[in-house]
């Protein structure tokens, strides 16, 4: 096996790592990154112009749709693709040009790439023989690793005898074991059932604040980014939309995509009929109104367009109008859904737009409505968040 072979099934390069760099310096740094295919003679743009700080020890994830760059981006990081231009950082050392086998950085995939004829024991310490470590310490880390990932006990199995899900940790474990500067993730739990794959998101989450190695995650799956990461970056047709905490994407999405993209949205627009102290006030009708907060970042007066979203978990439903201070709007209940955790409600206002409000089935809370009802909508003003 070559060294950009064993890069490619997620091992380590047989040199030893270099010296730690300053912990001040970001992981990973990506300044102005483009990457462009060339296809039937024309020229198509997969990642536009990316600057990224990836932080030591964090867990950051890239979120998109399918051919939005994501997976583009984490592969010119790993060294399997060249940026068309850009720079490409680990630990401050630009390693643009620099083959996969050279970089301080593993990979783990979908296909989880173990080699069926090795024992658990032997996938994991294949890297560490091959950079000739001593046997004694082959035995202690491998041993440490597999504790690390719930496989104790399980070394001597074949890849064949495990679950889907055992399979993944052998793959991690063998990418970890090196201690490699960075862990690429490559939407490794798609091949999973979803029970399987939302108890692993809890795992990886473990594993990486117990190993302290910074992971950088590539999924389509919003699920699993809100629930393992620190940051996401959400990408859009090569460029990033928006890159902040998982509360920060969900509570404040500053787009369009963003807002639809991450969890449900009702999406709402109108005409500034005026401004009220902190507040634009869209006036939806005579008893009907939408108070959106200002800031700095919203200059608005009356007779501007503004879109803005609102969260469904953020609705209350009632038959009476709400009092002063708060969003209101009327409608007619279309759907009623029960999910059992909650009961999710489409309503049609009377401007015509079709919003979604979840309803959390506690012991207290009765069904607020059922189908046909008229009903009234509303929310705090701060839970009017204005998109750009």
């Amino acid at each position: 096996m070559t060294d950009t072979d064993a890069s490619a099934a997620g091992l380590p390069p047989a040199t030893a790592a270099e010296p730690m760099a300053d912990p001040s310096v970001p992981a990973i740094g990506l300044d102005g990154v483009v990457k462009e295919f060339h296809s039937r003679g024309e020229v198509v743009a997969a990642v536009r112009g990316i600057d990224l700080a990836i932080r030591k020890g964090e867990f950051f994830s890239m979120l998109g749709p399918s051919g939005c760059g994501k997976t583009t981006t984490m592969r010119m990081i790993a060294g399997f693709e060249e940026p068309t231009s850009g720079e490409i950082r680990l630990h401050g050392r630009d390693v643009t040009g620099i083959p996969p086998n050279k970089r301080d950085v593993n990979m783990v995939f979908q296909s989880y790439a173990l080699f069926p004829h090795m024992s658990v024991t032997e996938n994991v310490a294949f890297g560490l023989r091959r950079k000739r470590v001593p046997r004694a310490e082959i035995t202690r880390r491998v041993g440490e690793m597999l504790d690390i990932v719930d496989l104790g006990g399980r070394g001597e199995r074949r890849p064949r005898e495990l679950s889907g899900g055992q399979q993944q940790r052998v793959a991690l474990a063998r990418a970890l074991v090196n201690n490699p500067r960075a862990l690429l993730l490559d939407e490794p739990l798609g091949a999973l059932d979803l029970k399987l794959r939302q108890a692993m998101q809890v795992e990886l989450k473990r594993i990486q604040r117990e190993v302290g190695i910074t992971f950088v995650y590539v999924t389509h799956d919003q699920n699993e980014a809100l629930t393992m990461s620190d940051r996401i970056a959400v990408m859009n047709e090569g460029s990033i939309e928006q890159l902040a905490s998982p509360r920060e994407l969900y509570e404040h999405p500053r787009t369009k995509f963003v807002a639809g993209f991450i969890g449900t949205s009702n999406l709402l627009g109108g005409t500034v009929s005026r401004v009220d102290g902190a507040s634009a006030v869209i006036e939806v009708s005579g008893d009907e109104r939408i108070l959106v907060p200002l800031t700095g970042s919203l200059p608005v007066s009356a007779g501007s367009k503004l879109e803005l979203t609102v969260r469904p978990e953020k609705i209350d439903l009632s038959a009476a109008p709400p009092p002063a201070g708060r969003c209101a709007m009327r409608g007619t209940v279309t759907e009623v859904v029960y999910l059992g955790t909650s009961t999710n409600f489409a309503v049609t206002t009377t401007t015509g737009a079709d919003m979604v409000v979840f309803q959390q089935n506690s012991a207290a809370a009765g069904q607020l409505a059922n189908r046909g009802d008229s009903i009234w909508l509303s929310w705090l003003p701060q839970h009017s968040y204005p998109i750009g």
